[in-house]
């Protein structure tokens, strides 16, 4: 059921979406009125049945159909959707690959841009059990984030893990996202060009101290930004970058792995030799796989990994 249609203004254009829910997990949620499922709804008017493309539903007065998703969204073709409410929502296709897809990123040196000129402070991949989907990169409260690649703005919004969020749609199909801002300075709709202002650093959401998580996206996959990105130079590794089956194979198993670890919070009165006795594994075993001393004290709360 299509609830509380409004118009997303941008250009001369008006594309009809909804208002669903607060994302309040950023890591699927509630998700918003799928755009194209919209479209679809009603294929009974006179120039939907002429073109062979669904036009908007009679509520909406603006002819806005198919055709026009297709030339105004950035990768309408590949995505099928324009969600303005979920951050992600479901849509990974990339299983099915069995080419390689080359996506341009960039053919000028000004096509690109590096979010913000921090250093690393924590990579892609595992982290304290669960994985890390993109890198945060150290600034200060208020400093500038850029958008990394020319596009359009799907997602501005607060959430509850990523604070203040921008997500970014790009015409080759990527997807950039931008959290823990302090300030959002762009809408849904609002096309960006590489290195314009889309809000500033911040500490929001569920975040220990001012930085920006960055991700890259295709077709909802992760991608570690460190593969387009030198990041401590701040520049483009490649001006194109490849999209296969394998591309998706490492983090498929670095996520099994992030899985398969298990883990054991201290509580009062813990040792490592009653950890050890309880989970049926070895003081040492303990120390190597969390870095420490058999004399080490146990803080409370501290997570231990046995497995």
């Amino acid at each position: 059921m299509v609830r509380n249609l409004t118009l997303l203004l941008f250009s001369l254009a008006c594309v009809p979406v909804t208002r669903a829910q607060e994302d309040s997990t950023g890591y699927g949620g509630p998700e918003g009125t799928d755009l194209y499922e919209a479209l679809m709804d009603d294929m009974s008017s006179e120039e939907g049945a002429d073109n062979g493309y669904p036009v908007a539903p009679p509520s909406v007065t603006s002819p806005w159909n198919l055709r026009d998703s297709l030339t105004f969204l950035p990768s309408y073709d590949m995505y099928r959707t324009w969600n303005t409410d979920a951050i992600f929502h479901g849509n990974e296709r990339t299983g099915s690959m069995s080419d390689t897809l080359r996506l341009v990123l960039a053919q000028e040196e000004c096509d690109h841009a590096l979010p913000c000129p921090g250093h690393l402070t924590s990579g892609f991949g595992p982290r304290k059990g669960r994985m890390h989907y993109g890198v945060d990169l150290k600034l200060e409260t208020g400093d500038p984030v850029k958008s990394a690649f020319d596009g359009m703005v799907r997602i501005s919004k607060y959430n509850r893990t990523f604070g203040h969020v921008v997500v970014v749609r790009h015409y080759n199909g990527l997807e950039t996202l931008y959290a823990h801002l302090s300030e959002r300075l762009v809408e849904p709709g609002e096309e960006v060009h590489a290195g314009d202002l889309l809000g500033l650093g911040g500490n929001t959401g569920r975040s220990y101290g001012s930085h920006l998580h960055f991700e890259v996206r295709f077709l909802e996959q992760p991608i570690d930004p460190s593969l387009v990105f030198d990041i401590e130079k701040g520049t483009l590794k490649a001006r194109h970058f490849d999209i296969h089956k394998g591309t998706f194979a490492a983090i498929a198993a670095a996520k099994a792995e992030a899985q398969a670890r298990k883990y054991h919070v201290v509580r009062r009165g813990d040792t490592l030799s009653g950890i050890a006795r309880r989970y049926g594994t070895k003081v040492s075993t303990l120390c190597r796989l969390n870095g420490m001393k058999q004399s080490a004290v146990l803080p409370l709360g501290k997570r231990i990994r046995y497995r």
